[in-house]
C-alpha cells in the first residue's frame, strides 16, 4: 500500500494546490457583526441607599450556585435534580444533536478521500479472458469554498450550536431556581401547617375555659360559639396546608425526578441568612450581557448573520473538483510489487448561476429578513433582563423593612392576646376583645410566613436574573469545549 501511495503522485501533487484554492476562500460575504448599543440605564442599583456585602459585583454571575445556597439540604436536592430532571436532559440532548449538526457542516471545509480496490475478469467473442486489477485513491465533488459560503454555512451552525449551549446554561440555573423556589414553598406551608395547628390546640383550651365558665354561668352561649369559630376555622386551616404540603412535596419530586430523602426535606422555613449568601448592589448594567438567555439569542443573531454570507456566495460561481489517482494491472499482485501502470483522472467543475427565477434575491431577502428579527430578539433579551433585574431590586429595597415590620407585628399581636386572655380569664374584659386579640395574632404569624418566604424567593431571583451561577466547571457537558471555527 506504501507503493500504492508513492506511485500516485500525479494525483497528490494536485493537494497543494486545492489547499491553495481552498484557502483563497478564507474570507467570506457575511456582514461584520457588532454589537448594538441599547439606552439603558449604566447602573442596575435603583436604590443606593441599600448595602449589600454578599457576592462581589465581579462574579455576580460567576459564583457557582453551592457558594450561593447553604443550605446543606437543599443543596443535595438540587443536585438529585441536576442529574435526574427529564427536562434538563432533554436540553442537553438538544446540544449534543447541535454540535453533531456543527461537526458534520464543518467538514464540507475539507475534502473526502476514499481509497478503492477492484477487480474485473470478462470473456470477450473471441473467447479471450482479460483480467484487470485497480486500486485508486481520490476525491470526489469537493466544492472549492472561493466566496466562503462554506464557511458562512459553518458560522452558521457553530452559532447554533454555542445557542443551544447558552440555553442549556439558562435552563439549568431556571431549574436551580425552580427547585429551590418549590423548597422554599414547601416549608413555607410546612410552617403554616405547624401554625394552624398550634392555633387549633390553643383555641380548644379556650374553648374549654368557655364552656366551664357557662357551666358556671359568667360565659354566655355566644362566647362558647366565638370561641368555637377560632378553632374551626384552624382545623380548616389544618386540612388546607395538609393538602398544599402534599401538593407541594409531589410537585418537587417532579422537578427533581426520582424520590427524595426524607432527610433532605425541610421542616420549617430558616432564615435568610442561615440559607442563602446575599447579591450585590450597584452592579453595572454590562453584566446582563453574560446572562445565558442574552448570550444565547446573541449567538442565534450571529448565526443569522452568516446566513447572509451564505445567500450573497449563492449569486457567484461555485468549482468542484472530482479526481482520482492509481494503478492499474492484469495481475493483482503487480499492484502492491510495484509492477503497475498508474492511472489518473482530473475533472474539474464550474457552475455559474444566470437565472434562477428570482431564487437567490428572494433567499437573501429571506436572511437579511431573519437577520433584523433576531437583531430585535437580541435587543428585547437585553431590555427584559434589566427590567427582571430592576423588579428584583425594587423588591429587595422594601421587603426587609416589611420583614422587620411584620416580626414588629406578630410581637404586639402576641402581647395583645396574652394580656386579653388573662383579663377575661381574671374577669376583667369580655371574651369578645380576647377573641379579636387572638385573630389578629393569628392572620401576623401568617403573613410574616409569607413575607419572609417572599425575601428567600426576592433573593433567588435577584441571583437567577443576575445570570446565576453554575458549578465549579464552565463546561455544561462532560469534555464538551468550545470547538475551533
Amino acid at each position: 500500500m506504501t507503493k500504492l501511495i508513492s506511485q500516485t503522485g500525479a494525483t497528490f501533487r494536485l493537494l497543494p494546490i486545492i489547499g491553495a484554492l481552498a484557502l483563497a476562500g478564507c474570507s467570506t460575504l457575511a456582514p461584520e457583526y457588532s454589537r448594538s448599543e441599547l439606552e439603558v440605564s449604566n447602573s442596575l442599583d435603583q436604590h443606593p441607599k441599600i448595602h449589600s456585602p454578599g457576592l462581589s459585583e465581579q462574579y455576580a454571575n460567576q459564583v457557582p450556585w453551592k457558594s450561593f445556597i447553604q443550605d446543606s439540604r437543599l443543596t443535595q436536592v438540587i443536585e438529585l435534580a441536576l442529574n435526574s430532571n427529564r427536562g434538563l436532559r432533554q436540553t442537553l440532548a438538544d446540544v449534543e444533536a447541535a454540535r453533531a449538526t456543527y461537526r458534520i457542516q464543518k467538514a464540507d471545509l475539507f475534502p473526502q478521500l476514499d481509497l478503492g480496490l477492484s477487480g474485473n475478469r470478462s470473456k470477450v467473442s473471441s473467447a479471450e479472458i482479460s483480467t484487470t486489477y485497480q486500486a485508486q485513491a481520490g476525491l470526489s465533488n469537493y466544492e472549492i469554498d472561493l466566496f466562503g459560503k462554506t464557511r458562512s454555512l459553518t458560522s452558521a451552525q457553530l452559532e447554533a450550536y454555542l445557542a443551544s449551549e447558552e440555553t442549556a446554561k439558562a435552563a439549568k440555573i431556571s431549574l436551580i431556581s425552580e427547585i429551590a423556589n418549590a423548597w422554599l414553598t414547601l416549608a413555607a406551608d410546612e410552617n403554616q401547617l405547624s401554625l394552624a395547628r398550634e392555633t387549633a390546640v390553643n383555641a380548644q383550651q379556650t374553648m374549654e375555659i368557655t364552656n366551664k365558665r357557662l357551666q358556671l354561668g359568667v360565659d354566655s352561649r355566644i362566647d362558647v360559639a366565638s370561641a368555637e369559630t377560632i378553632y374551626h376555622s384552624a382545623r380548616s386551616d389544618i386540612a388546607n396546608f395538609s393538602t398544599q404540603v402534599a401538593q407541594d412535596l409531589n410537585a418537587l419530586r417532579l422537578l427533581v425526578g426520582e424520590p427524595i430523602p426524607e432527610g433532605f426535606l425541610p421542616q420549617y422555613l430558616p432564615n435568610s441568612e442561615d440559607l442563602l449568601s446575599d447579591v450585590p448592589v450597584g452592579l453595572s448594567s454590562s453584566v446582563l450581557l453574560q446572562r445565558p438567555d442574552v448570550l444565547a439569542a446573541e449567538h442565534t443573531l450571529k448565526s443569522a448573520n452568516a446566513n447572509i454570507g451564505v445567500a450573497r456566495a449563492a449569486y457567484f460561481p461555485s468549482v468542484s473538483l472530482t479526481a482520482t489517482g492509481g494503478l492499474a494491472s492484469n495481475v493483482l499482485a503487480d499492484i502492491f510489487s510495484g509492477g503497475a501502470s498508474s492511472i489518473w483522472t482530473l475533472a474539474p467543475s464550474l457552475t455559474l448561476p444566470i437565472f434562477d427565477g428570482g431564487a437567490n434575491d428572494a433567499n437573501l431577502a429571506y436572511s437579511e429578513a431573519q437577520q433584523t428579527k433576531y437583531l430585535a430578539a437580541y435587543e428585547y433579551a437585553i431590555q427584559s433582563a434589566f427590567s427582571e433585574v430592576a423588579d428584583a431590586l425594587a423588591r429587595r429595597a422594601t421587603i426587609q423593612d416589611q420583614v422587620n415590620a411584620e416580626q414588629a407585628l406578630v410581637a404586639a399581636a402576641s402581647r395583645s392576646y396574652d394580656l386579653s386572655l388573662a383579663r377575661y380569664k381574671g374577669g376583667v374584659d369580655s371574651f369578645q376583645r380576647a377573641l379579636e386579640a387572638q385573630r389578629t395574632m393569628y392572620q401576623a404569624k401568617q403573613s410574616l410566613i409569607l413575607t419572609k418566604q417572599a425575601d428567600l424567593n426576592n433573593r433567588i431571583t435577584l441571583y437567577r436574573v443576575l445570570g446565576g451561577g453554575l458549578a465549579e466547571s464552565t463546561d455544561l457537558l462532560e469534555n464538551n469545549g468550545t470547538p475551533a471555527t
